[in-house]
């Protein structure tokens, strides 16, 4: 478990840091659907209006702002929701189901899900929402592969998180980390440490590429990579 004292004893992973813009940024999530699934939504019946309970808990429900470990929850969320646009009440509540069953409080931030917590989820998952055989092979090795995006500590829970690539070249080489206890959570490139917020900062306050790549000791992939993040969203 990492030292919190910098941090009066809180750990920095479950407090509130990330804009929606931000979190949509680090996730390729629609702010929307961020909202949505963090806060709610209203939405109409036939004779009313309904409310959509949130299917994520922000860390202070008074800050609209999301925690890093939010950012894991809705990734693995979104993969979730990939290959089976399900309804999320039914995901909600298979959750629940395995969250009894494994003793955690928030599955999707479980390791677990990569192994015997991930079969038993997927055993409550499937049944409620009749996954036909091909689906259900599809959305494990769609979970895999968005699981591969974050690291664990040794406290078993998300310590670090990879943003998929925008750049071809790029792909699954894992060029920027997002980390709580690295660069107070800005994202960074992984390599050499450079946010890529004062990247594109400097390009945009009119300093060139050249300049750029030779300051930071930058690959045109890295630095291209920077900029289409910054861009998302």
């Amino acid at each position: 478990m990492p030292d919190l004292t910098l941090y009066g004893g809180r750990d920095p992973r479950d407090a509130p840091r990330y804009s929606f813009p931000e979190a949509a940024r680090a996730t390729g999530i629609p702010v929307s659907t961020l909202r949505a699934w963090t806060v709610g939504q209203r939405y109409r019946r036939k004779d009313d209006l309904g409310f959509f309970e949130p299917v994520l808990q922000r860390p202070n429900a008074s800050d609209n702002r999301l925690s890093f470990f939010n950012l894991i929850e809705a990734h693995v969320l979104r993969a979730l929701r990939t290959v089976h646009d399900v309804d999320l009440g039914k995901v909600r509540y298979a959750i629940q189901l395995a969250e009894q069953d494994l003793g955690t409080t928030r599955l999707l931030l479980d390791r677990r899900l990569k192994t015997a917590g991930g079969t038993l989820f997927f055993d409550r998952y499937t049944e409620l929402l009749e996954l036909s055989p091909s689906q259900q092979i599809a959305m494990r090795t769609i979970l895999d592969a968005y699981m591969q995006r974050v690291a664990y500590d040794d406290s078993k829970l998300p310590a670090e998180f990879f943003p998929f690539e925008h750049v071809p070249e790029n792909a699954d080489r894992k060029v920027i980390v997002i980390a709580p206890f690295i660069s107070f959570g800005r994202a960074i490139l992984r390599r050499t440490g450079v946010s890529t917020r004062a990247i594109v900062q400097r390009l945009d306050a009119g300093e060139t590429l050249a300049d750029l790549l030779n300051d930071y000791g930058l690959t045109e992939a890295e630095l291209e990579e920077a900029v289409l993040f910054e861009a998302a969203a």
